[in-house]
């Protein structure tokens, strides 16, 4: 039987909860089992498996980096990122640099959990992802301090553009191209429906039924001529 273990500093236990939820699909399908716990200053994730241990490490691995490119990132460009934006378009902006070296930043990552036996999610971003780190900062080089919201709109227009992507809004709630419901907002500390809509990296926005006003706002200023309303 193999045990796979992944600890996160206590602060920051809501990152081990989402993951126990990302994969608790997945561990059910190949009959494992898992256990959350607090054990003195972390939080720890005991997943058992007595088959396709491969395939729980791969589930386990796209979520991890998801965490850390989202949750982290999210965090490091909240300390970084000097901008005289007001919260909700600081939020945005983070939201849309994210989105627009997600696929990039997450296969970097995947890249360097390769061969771990087990997962210490704040060590390992500490310790093993400086290069990342080190890009981010140099991305935040190129914005100026005099960024307004004006270039938000541009630069959300520039990526919304570029991509082919489908979401599906129903009152307040996000789905992806399947139909599942998209969460990862969440790893920001707080779920909203615009900050999903931008980290999910949408070209097209389908609102099914009628929406939240400020969601409506939101679609019409930076997804005027990507949203269908039914």
């Amino acid at each position: 039987m193999a045990e796979i273990t992944v600890s996160e500093e206590l602060a920051k236990s809501s990152y081990i909860t989402y993951l126990y939820n990302a994969v608790a699909g997945p561990l059910r399908r190949i009959g494992g089992r898992g256990e959350l716990a607090l054990e003195g200053e972390r939080a720890v994730l005991r997943l058992t498996t007595e088959r396709a241990e491969k395939e729980l490490r791969k589930a386990l691995g796209e979520k991890i980096a998801e965490i850390v490119d989202i949750g982290y990132k999210y965090a490091y460009l909240g300390k970084n990122l000097h901008v005289c934006l007001g919260e909700r378009e600081k939020r945005l902006l983070s939201a849309a640099l994210i989105a627009a070296d997600y696929e990039g930043d997450c296969a970097f990552i995947g890249r360097k959990l390769e061969g771990m036996e087990e997962y210490c999610i704040d060590g390992f971003y500490h310790f093993r992802l400086g290069a990342l780190r080190e890009k981010w900062g140099k991305i935040l080089d190129y914005i100026p301090q005099g960024f307004s919201a004006n270039d938000l709109k541009h630069f959300c227009e520039f990526l919304v553009g570029e991509s082919r992507r489908k979401v599906y809004v129903k009152g307040s709630a996000v789905f992806g191209e399947n139909f599942a419901p998209l969460r990862r907002s969440r790893l920001t500390g707080k779920e909203d429906p615009e900050t999903e809509i931008m980290l999910s990296d949408a070209g097209y926005v389908y609102c099914l039924g009628k929406v939240e006003s400020s969601v409506e706002d939101f679609l019409q200023k930076y997804y005027a001529e990507r949203t269908v309303f039914s």
